[in-house]
């Protein structure tokens, strides 16, 4: 399977069912791992908005948004992420 496949694959769960953690999460990794940084970080924030339990998504976010140089955001998604760990 080629990397724009795995995305074409991810959307279509994720338009299935887009609150499932799993398949946006899958989604962002998949869109970071083809180099499309920006809307990688863009699921992850959907992914946080919707699921603001799912820590793993609080991590991946911070790295993409250091790699956009985006470092106030990436230390807000970090500390946010903290704080969602402690109350899962």
């Amino acid at each position: 399977m080629t990397p724009e496949q795995r995305i074409d694959t991810f959307r279509s769960f994720v338009a299935r069912s887009p609150d499932d953690a799993f398949s946006r999460y899958s989604l962002a990794m998949a869109l970071r791992s083809a180099g499309r940084v920006e809307e990688a970080a863009a699921e992850f924030e959907e992914l946080r908005r919707r699921r603001p339990e799912y820590v793993p998504a609080y991590l991946m976010a911070g790295q993409v948004l250091e790699a956009l140089g985006r470092d106030a955001d990436a230390a807000r998604a970090y500390e946010e992420g903290a704080a969602a760990a402690t109350r899962v």
